[in-house]
């Protein structure tokens, strides 16, 4: 919600009386680092800001490093600390005077609208770029910085960008969005985008409300479309919008939204109390506390200096100091000075002419200040923080989280300790959820909970004095998503090696095997196989293979993981792809065994859909489950193969009669059980299989019989005939032979001595 606060009139704040006649703050000329004689020319075009208010930009993560736009464009690593050459752009790459509209810091590079082009400036090895990828002109980028180092999370929120033109027309707007810190852009199309009515007043990500935000223009009104459920339902709440407004979103993902001009001013103060400078043309300094409960803003202006100028600039150096910056130009010399003026907030504020009330808090404190955690899914977070306030004073913590339409909590304080000097120590202990597992779960207000999203955590006091500038706020930033540390782990509790089946050191050396080529599949759109497949057993990936028997239906034991320690079984729903192809195994249950209420995926299925797609072909993206009814995929066919483990069927895998190695990927399904995409990739050796005969069932059994009553009728035979004449033949025969063998055998064992 944007709240309006009109400088000039000031009706809405309770303006302090003016402080008295000690000056404001003491000048100082930063006027180092020249060389005189001519040593330091300017090359390349001269960068400038067109618009007559200055701009000075921080970076959020590296904090002397800034970027001042006015008529001339400079910037430091070093907080202006030395004289500066105004920033220039090789000619090499642009022509004409080079015109700034825009700049954002993405990472360690520097982002810069110029003749409505997009050039990317990497300041540590002072190389220039042109994005790649913009078709059409653009006016403006934005984006946002996140500074927790080695997150993957917070390193997508940095490197998201967009480009847009303002002032076009909405339902024709060329918008581009780039994923890599503006190396190149790709278009970008905002759903129901045609339908809008208006100009575009900007493109901005909200990442407190997990929302991209559209600034739509119509009648001299401003409102913001939203991307995603629940507020993507109707356009926000409408504001003035009479003039051209430059849009701020203050680093820290804490939901605060600044618009503003020479002549108005707008917040959106989603969540704690903020400190606000104002520096107006007559010289005066406005300085306000800015808070979400009404009547608890102050502005209080300071005493009048000789301090404005067309070329000043404010930045805050920390919340109790804030700096007038002017550069001042040099008649011997193109490299500019600067002058400070540097303002003691708090030392201001304790000027006892003021009469401002001492801040009634001593002393706030979280575990959770300034760092980020990361929810994955059904699980919950609890932080606590400490308060003491002043002796016999009283206070209302503030527990706030910039996304309610995902993230929930129930706070509860009490009073802890006592401090030595008397004051009481009260410990406020937040717990954190998501909204669909607090049990008041409304899908008109909620999120969908498939959808990562983010919140800020904010903790503060309500009527907060407005000497209270070394008390900041609280807060603490929480990624709902995928917790990178979780990982999975198949059961190999007996395997082939400890069984004795096959042996280690065997696998280590290079081991191959082959699988015949009716044995395996090339996958959907490939030809059939047309040889055997020589495969390589990877023994440092997989180890021994677990063992597993042929004939007993089989599904692997999947463990989960968060680091080194174990977190529990997982029951999820999943699927195995033997990754060589083989097909000697199928499924326990059918369609309709399982309770499917809708034709299931399959493997062929899922592969051909995903062809050419690039995407993953069977994830927790791309899963429908068949035990809900769907009218587009009726069950038309209940006994075909259930391919799908776990969850609530008790689904299994049958082998044929097989014996050897099957790699296995696994893949988790469930798109309620984990954001990650949980995969692993293990192997088991199925024995116990007996070779398969080489006649056919019917020809077996024909000589089988065969063969038992030829045995019946030799026993029947075979005593008749030695009993008879010619029996006594063979006999005689017999004997003869025993003779002979005999006598050879003893020739060669003389031989032999």
């Amino acid at each position: 919600m944007l709240m309006s606060i009109l400088i000039a009139v000031a009706a809405t704040l309770r303006l302090w009386p003016l402080v008295g006649a000690q000056p404001l703050c003491r000048v100082r000329k930063v006027r180092t680092g020249k060389v005189f004689n001519g040593g330091q020319q300017v090359h390349g075009g001269v960068l400038y800001f067109p618009s007559t208010t200055t701009c000075l930009i921080k970076h959020p993560c590296e904090k002397t490093t800034a970027l001042y736009l006015g008529r001339q464009v400079f910037f430091t690593r070093d907080n202006f600390e030395y004289s500066l050459l105004p920033l220039t752009i090789p000619t090499s790459i642009m022509v004409g005077r080079p015109e700034v509209t825009s700049a954002h810091f993405a990472g360690s590079h520097l982002l810069l609208v110029v003749n409505q082009r997009v050039y990317m400036y990497n300041y540590k090895a002072g190389l220039w770029n042109t994005s790649e990828g913009i078709q059409h002109p653009v006016s403006h980028v934005s984006g946002d910085n996140c500074c927790f180092v080695g997150n993957t999370f917070c390193l997508e929120i940095s490197n998201s960008v967009f480009a847009y033109l303002h002032g076009e027309q909405i339902s024709q707007a060329n918008i581009y969005f780039s994923n890599n810190g503006g190396f190149s852009f790709q278009k970008f199309t905002y759903e129901r985008q045609a339908e809008l009515v208006g100009s575009l007043g900007g493109i901005f990500f909200l990442h407190a409300l997990s929302q991209v935000g559209l600034l739509v223009i119509n009648n001299r009104k401003g409102m913001f479309a939203y991307s995603d459920h629940p507020l993507n339902r109707s356009l926000g709440l409408a504001f003035d919008y009479n003039e051209t407004l430059e849009v701020l979103i203050p680093p820290g993902q804490r939901g605060l939204l600044i618009l503003w001009s020479q002549n108005n001013l707008f917040l959106s103060l989603n969540a704690d109390e903020n400190g606000l400078a104002v520096l107006t043309r007559e010289d005066h300094l406005y300085y306000g506390s800015l808070g979400v409960l009404s009547g608890s803003s102050s502005i209080i202006k300071f005493p009048d200096q000789q301090v404005w100028s067309q070329g000043a600039a404010l930045m805050f150096l920390n919340p109790g100091k804030l700096q007038i910056l002017t550069p001042l130009p040099d008649a011997a010399s193109p490299v500019y000075d600067f002058q400070k003026c540097v303002v003691n907030i708090q030392a201001t504020l304790m000027d006892p002419d003021l009469h401002v009330e001492k801040c009634k808090i001593e002393l706030m404190y979280g575990n959770f200040e300034g760092k980020m955690y990361t929810m994955d899914m059904n699980s919950q977070l609890e932080v606590t923080a400490v308060l003491i306030p002043r002796p016999d004073a009283s206070l209302i913590p503030q527990v706030m989280v910039s996304n309610p339409y995902s993230l929930g909590l129930k706070t509860s304080i009490y009073e802890s300790d006592n401090t030595y000097e008397g004051n009481v120590l009260y410990k406020l202990y937040i717990r954190l959820k998501q909204q669909h597992h607090w049990g008041w779960f409304d899908p008109n207000f909620t999120s969908s909970i498939k959808r990562p999203t983010m919140s800020t955590l904010t903790v503060d006091i309500a009527n907060k004095e407005i000497s209270c500038v070394d008390l900041k706020p609280l807060t603490a930033l929480i990624s709902i998503g995928c917790d990178r540390e979780k990982k999975l782990i198949v059961q190999n509790k007996i395997s082939a090696c400890s069984a004795g089946v096959l042996d280690p050191r065997v696998l280590q050396d290079n081991y191959t095997y082959v699988i015949k080529k009716g044995s395996y599949d090339l996958g959907p759109g490939r030809e059939s196989a047309k040889g055997d497949l020589l495969v390589s057993y990877p023994f440092k990936d997989f180890g021994c293979p677990g063992l597993v028997y042929y004939e007993t239906p089989w599904k692997p034991v999947i463990e989960l993981w968060h680091g080194n320690e174990f977190a529990e079984l997982v029951e999820a729903e999943f699927v195995l792809r033997e990754v060589h192809g083989l097909r000697t195994f199928s499924y326990a249950l059918t369609a309709k065994d399982a309770g499917c209420r809708s034709q299931p995926q399959n493997w062929s299925s899922v592969l051909q859909s995903a062809l050419g797609s690039g995407r993953a072909p069977w994830s927790r993206e791309s899963y429908v489950s068949c035990h809900s009814p769907s009218s587009q995929t009726p069950l038309r066919w209940p006994d075909v193969q259930y391919q799908i483990l776990g969850g609530r069927t008790d689904n299994r895998v049958i082998f044929k009669q097989w014996n050897g190695i099957y790699v296995f990927h696994l893949s988790v399904l469930d798109p309620y059980y984990s954001y990650c995409r949980l995969e692993t990739t293990f192997s088991i050796y199925v024995y116990g299989a007996y070779p398969l005969s080489l006649f056919a069932p019917g020809v077996t059994i024909v000589l089988l019989v065969a063969s038992m009553l030829l045995a019946m009728w030799l026993a029947h035979i075979l005593p008749k005939l030695l009993c008879a004449h010619g029996g006594l033949k063979i006999k005689e025969a017999y004997r003869e032979l025993r003779r002979r063998c005999h006598g050879l055998c003893h020739c060669c064992r003389g031989r032999q001595h």
